[in-house]
């Protein structure tokens, strides 16, 4: 369908609001989680962790450990080969340590038993010889020379020279004349921000179960956000062909980016391995804390020139991003998001990828984008204020639209940033009046969506039933759009569809959930399976009536003659023409496979009302709107959810939420009753209004909205604080302390 044609669609059935389907099973308690797995003969896996931030481990004792009646298996780092390539290596050395602890929580040995207590037991058993080594937890602090080194040998070579051994990777976007740009400005503003590492907090621990057999075979059962991947990883690390893995995704309690890639599956495995026995691991929330990865902390240098009108003459921004005891994988997300919400003329990001003695990071919603924008958008926000500019009629004369040329290189399509600004400006909270010491911040965000590898599979039932077989584990309500769009598509009620997820073993690959590309990527996918079973379905009704396929069409769920010259031959419904199926050919299936493309870009533009107690420093939220172009909205409900939930977390981000290291490298606050996230009663309704400019690369017009959410909330709470107290704000958490200290510093 091309985007003229979408536009004159009338939808039956996308954007409607219909019932979830995992609803029921997930408030009567029947859905599956990780935790709920179990197998005959079932073993508890349990994990050593080190208690030292870096240290070289000189000798593991495992004897006593295996002494002890019920323990089955014992394994550590020497129970693994060292893969060759260094991502896999890195993979596998943060599921088990090889020679070094790296950060607090590493893990250095796991036990296999058959009950939890003989496992605890053996877990005290276990004697490691550690030589403590000097760490470091601080970004700006690791890139120091003579800073501890974290692992030697990783620097790529387009890191210069005069930095330490920590500072892996540079990156570096933009265009256009720098020295020129900034010669334009009237006033040029430059900051310094901190960004803490945070959580993705989601509610489900890690859990898995792993079952490996004598013949070499293996089934996985864990909550993951994508089960291909994890086969990938584990059976590389495991040394196995992928086809003899299978894995099986649970229901999700959460991910958000956090279960995106492995922590104990390995071992789970290896711990199976070697007992003969399957084995299960549930992670308490203190190993999830510790040890798996939350977001990067940052620190960031942005520099803003801006002539009198409001017109940004050059910007530049450099971002030091820390990944963890491992290379980081977001910085150059961060350098390609910094800027893109602008149309400039002179423009350069500068990142900085560096390693630290802290758990190796994971993706969170937008990885590397919200520090970005944070510190941009702070900025923008100070010159609009020296000027005394409307910071919103500001931000559309400076808006990225159709053809501006990014800032880190493409040229964009059809793009809503200036759609949801003009939204804002209409919206009765942007004019809404404000009492003494409370503070309205605004901030535009930006996130590129992803396609990627995805395969389904549509199997049409003699009983005129459907159902789809998807590889995506669901996390954002990805079943029910996607049975949206199969029975728009095929015309029949939704009610007559059934999404799964499949295991490894019974689709192609697809790759994880993550990017926000699941809605598209597999949206798309099953609207061409449907349009494949339309077409088998039309020559089934062809046959029966004699006539050439082409002379029929699909129409309102029926196969129809083409025209009168077809012939007069009454509807055949997709139930009549299955009922006959095993008459006409056999049973009858639409399939699509396909490597997508042309996801989307998103932007999002969010309004942030705060109130500011100058006793306590204690930050209420008051009102609160999200405008975002969802492109299409397949299911308001789950879109509208995406939208509230990225913003709750950025508020969480931006107000109480970060990693809180001790001198001794260790995590001070591995629990959610030390690590503070937004509850209900911290926060007002969440309003969002919903923007629909369609993506010209999907058929629908659907474009990602999971991740755009959780970018703008930063840079708005921090601007309206900075507005409520007359401060400007640089470093988040804006936790109570930082606030009166802030405003006594005044």
């Amino acid at each position: 369908m091309s985007l003229d044609e979408y536009t004159r669609r009338e939808f039956k059935q996308v954007g409607t609001r219909v019932r979830r389907p995992d609803g029921v099973d997930k408030v009567t308690g029947r859905a599956m989680y990780g935790a709920d797995a179990t197998a005959p003969g079932m073993l508890t896996g349990r994990i050593l962790r080190s208690p030292h931030a870096h240290a070289r481990i000189k000798s593991i004792d495992v004897s006593a450990a295996l002494a002890l009646k019920g323990v089955k298996a014992v394994i550590t780092g020497d129970d693994f080969a060292v893969p060759e390539d260094d991502f896999i290596r890195d993979v596998q050395e943060n599921c088990m340590a090889r020679g070094k602890a790296l950060y607090d929580g590493h893990a250095v040995a796991a036990v296999a038993a058959t009950d939890a207590a003989t496992a605890k037991a053996a877990l005290k058993a276990i004697k490691v010889d550690y030589e403590i080594l000097p760490h470091v937890t601080d970004v700006d602090e690791a890139m120091k020379p003579g800073a501890p080194v974290v692992q030697a040998g990783r620097v790529q070579e387009n890191v210069p020279k005069g930095y330490s051994e920590n500072v892996t990777a540079h990156f570096e976007f933009g265009h256009g004349d720098m020295e020129a740009g900034f010669a334009k400005a009237d006033k040029i503003i430059e900051r310094s921000f901190k960004t803490a590492a945070t959580h993705q907090g989601y509610i489900e621990p890690h859990a898995c179960l792993a079952s490996v057999t004598s013949d070499g075979k293996a089934d996985l059962w864990c909550c993951t956000q994508g089960q291909f991947y994890v086969r990938t990883l584990c059976a590389t690390i495991m040394g196995m062909e992928a086809s003899q893995l299978r894995v099986t995704a649970s229901e999700i309690g959460g991910g958000f980016g956090g279960k995106t890639t492995v922590f104990i599956e390995p071992v789970a495995l290896m711990l199976s391995k070697k007992a003969g026995r399957p084995v299960k691991i549930v992670m308490s929330r203190d190993e999830v804390f510790r040890a798996t990865g939350p977001t990067v902390s940052s620190s960031s240098d942005v520099k803003i020139g801006m002539s009198k009108d409001g017109r940004i003459t050059a910007a530049e921004a450099t971002l030091r991003y820390q990944g963890g005891a491992f290379p980081c994988g977001t910085t150059e997300f961060g350098c390609s998001a910094a800027f893109a919400a602008y149309d400039l003329d002179a423009v350069r990001t500068y990142g900085w990828s560096v390693m630290t003695n802290r758990p190796k990071e994971a993706a969170y919603r937008a990885p590397g984008a919200p520090m970005a924008v944070y510190a941009v958008e702070s900025v923008v926000d100070e010159l609009c204020l020296h000027f005394g500019l409307d910071p919103l009629e500001t931000r559309l004369k400076n808006a990225a639209r159709k053809g501006t040329k990014s800032s880190y290189g493409p040229t964009f399509p059809d793009i809503g940033l200036v759609a949801t600004l003009e939204a804002a400006k209409a919206h009765p909270h942007y004019k809404a009046p404000l009492k003494p010491g409370q503070g309205r911040g605004l901030s535009c965000g930006f996130w590129f969506n992803f396609g990627g590898n995805t395969c389904v599979s549509l199997n049409v039932n003699t009983d005129g039933t459907v159902g789809i077989t998807e590889g995506n584990p669901d996390i954002g309500g990805s079943r029910a759009s996607i049975s949206l769009m199969a029975a728009e598509e095929l015309g029949i009620p939704y009610e007559r569809i059934r999404t799964i997820v499949a295991d490894t073993s019974s689709l192609g690959y697809n790759d994880v959930t993550d990017g926000s590309r699941v809605t598209f990527a597999v949206g798309l996918a099953t609207i061409k399976a449907a349009r494949d079973a339309i077409r088998k379905m039309s020559a089934r009704a062809a046959k029966i009536w004699g006539i050439d396929p082409e002379a029929v069409e699909w129409k309102d769920g029926a196969a129809v003659p083409a025209g009168p010259n077809a012939g007069k031959f009454p509807p055949m419904t997709l139930a009549e023409i299955a009922a006959v199926s095993a008459e006409t050919g056999g049973p009858i299936a639409g399939h699509y496979e396909v490597n997508a493309d042309g996801a989307g870009v998103s932007f999002g533009v969010h309004l942030c009302d705060v109130e500011v107690d100058r006793e306590t420093g204690a930050t209420k939220v008051l009102r609160y709107t999200v405008f975002q172009d969802a492109g299409k909205a397949v299911h308001p409900d789950y879109v509208e959810g995406q939208m509230q939930g990225g913003a709750v977390q950025g508020i969480g981000w931006a107000l109480n939420e970060e990693y809180i290291y001790g001198a001794d490298g260790r995590l001070q606050n591995p629990t959610f009753l030390d690590y503070r996230v937004p509850v209900a009663s911290d926060l007002p309704m969440i309003e969002t209004v919903i923007l629909e400019i369609p993506n010209p690369g999907h058929p629908y017009g659907v474009r990602g909205v999971g991740e755009t959410g959780i970018v703008p909330p930063l840079a708005a709470l921090s601007n309206a604080v900075s507005h409520a107290t007359g401060v400007r704000m640089t470093e988040l958490p804006m936790s109570p302390p930082r606030v009166l200290k802030a405003i006594g510093g005044a």
